[in-house]
């Protein structure tokens, strides 16, 4: 993903629940094309910041065994608002459950008290060994790689 759609974890609950924020700012460069005259966060740039947080916990819980961390389904999502320049979301995303090759969750992402998405997803995780045991450097430099944003994002 060539956008990081969460700046800072606030709160991790090993396998059940993370608290994680984003601030939409103006200088982000697709904001330029949607929309000029009234700039607002793509709303599936909205559902990747769920997605995003389900995928920390995926990754801490799993203790980092897995390099790809890939969203399957999402199912009733729901736009309720807009996040412009100067909002901060607030995501909460809850895990039903985390196994060795798939997981599901249940996402809010809020702007003070309004909701502007909702969504439950389903994600895969596996290496890219199991396919090709030549990536399995690959695997290593991809999970180094989230190890140290893990670490940004944590404040740690």
């Amino acid at each position: 993903m060539k956008f990081i759609l969460i700046d800072k974890i606030k709160e991790l609950n090993s396998g059940q629940e993370i608290r994680a924020v984003k601030s939409v700012s103006l200088a982000e460069e697709y904001l330029a094309d949607h929309f000029p005259a009234f700039p607002v966060l793509p709303g599936v740039l909205l559902l990747e910041g769920i997605i995003e947080c389900a995928s920390w916990l995926v990754r801490e819980k799993l203790n980092f065994a897995k390099s790809m961390v890939l969203l399957n389904t999402a199912r009733n999502v729901k736009y309720k608002s807009f996040a412009a320049p100067g909002m901060q979301i607030e995501y909460v995303v809850t895990a039903k459950n985390i196994d060795d090759d798939s997981s599901s969750f249940s996402g809010v992402g809020t702007c003070g008290d309004v909701a502007v998405v909702e969504a439950k997803i389903e994600l895969r995780h596996f290496n890219l060994a199991q396919s090709d045991i030549k990536m399995a450097s690959v695997d290593a430099k991809i999970i180094e790689s989230m190890k140290q944003r893990f670490k940004l994002l944590k404040g740690f």
